[in-house]
């Protein structure tokens, strides 16, 4: 684990902790959406990729998942910008998917019966990481106020965290639905902390990406937390850039990031 800089990481309460409340990032932080993603895209590969032989399947759908998590069109920051709409974006990035990988190009009424494919397999296999209920426990048992920050949209979210066990515990405060944008922008924070009810300079934000986590929480004046799991990156980090924030490898290493005692 390392620290930054940042003014948010250097207060304390008397009782040695950084914050008052953390505010999470749902996907691929709380939840294990990659394992999602890949049971999503397994059934997509099998409906509409050439088939091949196991071994070869195996390393295709390993590069499926990669790219669909990288995005390399921007399609989804576009949508969280206000620029485009979900289904539009999703379609894109489907036949960015396909053109990379030999599958049929998709007409607006063909991608319905693709979205039903991936929508199937993807729902059924959301489930929290395995260290998401302790790393809760320690926080909710030490009076911090507990809420989540998606970039998706609330109803989705909201059935994500009902699925995999979080809601009665980490309640979505915002999406991207809620004030027409998402993160980076630093509206969305601050709304985050004004609904959690604690000021942004005491509140924690814990993310899995740099840039629109750690860096833009930091930026909007809350204490940035990178957690990075080992092999888990959706894109290239240039790490002599990511400053003034707390990076961690687990959720297991976040309460004693924040000032709670070892158990």
């Amino acid at each position: 684990m390392t620290a930054g800089t940042g003014t948010s990481t250097s207060a304390t309460t008397s009782s040695g902790l950084l914050v008052d409340g953390v505010l999470f990032d749902i996907d691929d932080t709380i939840v294990d959406t990659r394992t999602a993603f890949a049971a999503a895209l397994a059934g997509v590969a099998e409906h509409y990729l050439p088939p091949l032989p196991a071994d070869e399947a195996e390393a295709r759908l390993r590069a499926v998942v990669a790219m669909w998590r990288e995005d390399p069109h921007h399609r989804y920051r576009r949508y969280t910008s206000g620029l485009d709409t979900y289904e539009h974006q999703k379609m894109l990035r489907a036949n960015d998917l396909h053109a990379a990988f030999s599958g049929p190009v998709l007409s607006d009424e063909d991608f319905v019966a693709w979205n039903a494919v991936f929508d199937a397999g993807f729902r059924a296999a959301w489930a929290a990481h395995h260290e998401t209920e302790a790393a809760l426990t320690a926080l909710l048992d030490a009076g911090l106020a507990i809420g989540a920050l998606s970039n998706a949209g609330t109803a989705l979210q909201t059935a994500k965290l009902e699925k995999a066990g979080l809601l009665d515990r980490v309640p979505l405060l915002v999406g991207v639905d809620t004030l027409g944008v998402g993160k980076p922008d630093p509206r969305v924070f601050l709304e985050a902390c004004r609904r959690l009810g604690t000021h942004p300079a005491r509140t924690a934000y814990v993310g899995d990406e740099a840039d629109v986590d750690a860096l833009a929480a930091r930026d909007a004046g809350l204490m940035g937390v990178w957690i990075d799991r080992p092999g888990a990156r959706r894109r290239p980090v240039d790490e002599a850039t990511v400053t003034g924030v707390v990076r961690i490898t687990s959720l297991d290493e976040l309460p004693g990031a924040l000032g709670l005692p070892r158990t």
